[in-house]
C-alpha cells in the first residue's frame, strides 16, 4: 500500500500559496486495511477515510465510467489494481493531478508542474467533458489564479463550450452551481468567473434576466459596441467593486443590479420600490439556496435602486422611511453597505464619482443624524404605545429637514 499527497495541496506547494487541506490518495490498498488502521470511513458513493489522529482525508484510487447525465452519473471502481496514473487521470485539470510521495520525489504524468510554470489551466484528458460541474470549477480557479497570471487554455475553453453545447450542465443541481459561485465570490478576481461563464455561453441560463449582456441592435456595428461596453461596465465594475470590499452579499448585490433592465436608464424612475427586480432577485436567490444575509442585501439594493440614486433629492419624510423600511435601527450595517452599493448604481452610468461619492455620504449622514433622536427621552415626556413610534418618526423628520436647510444654507 503507498500513499501519496494529491490535488490541491500540491499545487499550493509548488505556487508557493498557503497549503490549506491536504488530500491524499491510497494505491494498492483496500477498504479493510484502512478500517484496521482506524480509519473513519466517510464516503457513500466511493471509498473515503478520516485519518485516526489528523482527520485528513484519504481516498482510496479509484477508475470512474460515465453511466448517466450530469456530474452524478458515474460508476466507481477502486480496487487495489487501480494505479496512481489512472487515479490522476480522473482529475479535472493538470495543476490538479499531480502527486508527491512521502520522499517528496513528484509524479506528474500530465505535466501539470510544467503547465503551473506557463500558468496555463488546461484539462487532463477528454473524461473532462463527462462532468460538467468542472465548467464552473475551471472559470473558479481561472478567478482564483488570474492574479499569478494564469489564463485558461484555448482548447480547454473550446472543450467547455461544446459541454454548454451539448445540455450537460442542465442537469446540475442548483446549490452545485451556487457552491462553486460562492467560492468564485471569496477570491480576489471574482469578475473572472463571470467572464468565463459568459465567454461559454452559460451564464444566461442561470441568470435569464440580465438583458444588458443580451442586448442587440440590428446595427452589427452598435451590437458589438455596446456588446462591448456592457460587458466591461458590468465586469469591470464588478472588479472595482470587488476591490474596495470582500464582502460577498455586497458583490453579489452589485451583480442583482442588472436583472430585468432592457438598457440603461437615463431618466431615472422616482417609484420608491422596484417591486419587480426585488421579486425577480428573491426568487433566484430561494431556487440557488442563497443565504439569507447574501439574499437580503441583494433584494434591498434591487429594490431601492431607483430611489438611491437620487436620493440627495428625495424628501426627508421618504428617506427616514427608507431606514424604516430596511431596519436600519436595528441593523445599521445595511445603511453603510447600501451607501457604498449606490457609489455603483448603474442608472446613471455617466454621472462623476464626485457625485456617486456625494450620495453615498448623504446617506451615511442622514442616519447619522436621525438616529440622534433619543427615544428614553420621548418616553420620559409622557408618550406611550403606538404614540412613542410616532413621535420618533416625527422628529427624525424634523431633525433631518432642519439639518438639510442649515447645509444648504452654507
Amino acid at each position: 500500500m503507498k500513499i501519496y499527497l494529491v490535488g490541491g495541496a500540491v499545487r499550493d506547494a509548488l505556487l508557493n500559496l498557503p497549503v490549506k487541506d491536504k488530500d491524499w490518495v491510497v494505491v494498492g490498498g483496500t477498504e479493510k486495511m484502512l478500517l484496521d488502521k482506524k480509519f473513519q470511513q466517510v464516503g457513500k458513493d466511493f471509498p473515503v477515510f478520516l485519518h485516526p489522529k489528523t482527520h485528513e482525508e484519504y481516498a482510496l484510487a479509484r477508475k470512474e465510467r460515465k453511466s448517466g447525465k450530469g456530474y452524478t452519473g458515474f460508476c466507481t471502481d477502486s480496487n487495489a489494481n487501480i494505479t496512481l496514473e489512472e487515479d490522476l487521470i480522473r482529475r479535472d485539470l493538470t495543476i490538479n493531478a499531480i502527486a508527491q510521495d512521502q520522499n517528496g520525489k513528484y509524479i506528474d504524468p500530465f505535466h501539470g508542474i510544467e503547465d503551473i510554470k506557463n500558468r496555463v489551466i488546461r484539462h487532463v484528458s477528454n473524461s473532462f467533458s463527462e462532468d460538467p460541474l468542472r465548467v464552473f470549477r475551471t472559470a473558479r480557479f481561472a478567478a482564483t489564479l488570474v492574479h499569478l497570471g494564469f489564463c485558461i487554455a484555448e482548447e480547454t475553453m473550446v472543450l467547455m463550450k461544446i459541454m454548454v453545447k451539448n445540455q450537460e450542465l442542465y442537469y446540475l443541481t442548483a446549490n452545485r452551481i451556487w457552491n462553486e459561485t460562492e467560492k468564485a465570490f471569496k477570491t480576489v478576481s471574482p469578475h473572472v468567473y463571470f467572464q468565463v461563464l459568459h465567454l461559454c455561453k452559460v451564464l444566461h441560463f442561470f441568470f435569464p434576466k440580465m438583458y444588458i449582456l443580451y442586448y442587440k441592435k440590428s446595427s452589427l456595428y452598435l451590437y458589438r459596441f455596446n456588446r462591448w461596453y456592457h460587458e466591461n461596465f458590468i465586469f469591470m465594475g464588478l472588479a472595482k467593486i470587488s476591490f474596495y470590499s470582500k464582502d460577498i452579499d455586497v458583490r453579489f448585490a452589485y451583480l442583482c443590479q442588472f436583472f430585468l433592465k432592457k438598457k440603461i436608464a437615463i431618466n431615472v424612475s422616482q417609484d420608491f420600490y422596484n417591486k419587480d427586480a426585488a421579486d425577480f432577485v428573491k426568487r433566484l436567490c430561494q431556487r440557488f439556496q442563497i443565504p439569507s444575509y447574501i439574499k437580503e442585501m441583494a433584494i434591498l439594493n434591487s429594490g431601492y435602486r431607483d430611489f438611491l440614486n437620487v436620493i440627495h433629492t428625495q424628501s426627508s419624510k421618504n428617506i427616514v422611511l427608507l431606514f424604516y423600511k430596511i431596519d436600519a435601527w436595528r441593523k445599521p450595517e445595511r445603511v453603510k453597505k447600501l451607501s457604498f452599493l449606490n457609489r455603483f448604481n448603474y442608472l446613471n452610468p455617466f454621472q462623476s464619482h464626485v457625485i456617486n461619492f456625494y450620495s453615498d455620504c448623504f446617506l451615511k449622514q442622514c442616519f447619522s443624524i436621525t438616529n440622534e433622536v433619543s427615544t428614553k427621552l420621548i418616553m420620559k415626556q409622557g408618550f406611550t404605545g403606538i404614540h412613542i413610534k410616532h413621535e420618533i418618526m416625527r422628529l427624525r423628520i424634523q431633525k433631518l429637514k432642519l439639518w438639510r436647510l442649515k447645509k444648504n444654507r452654507i
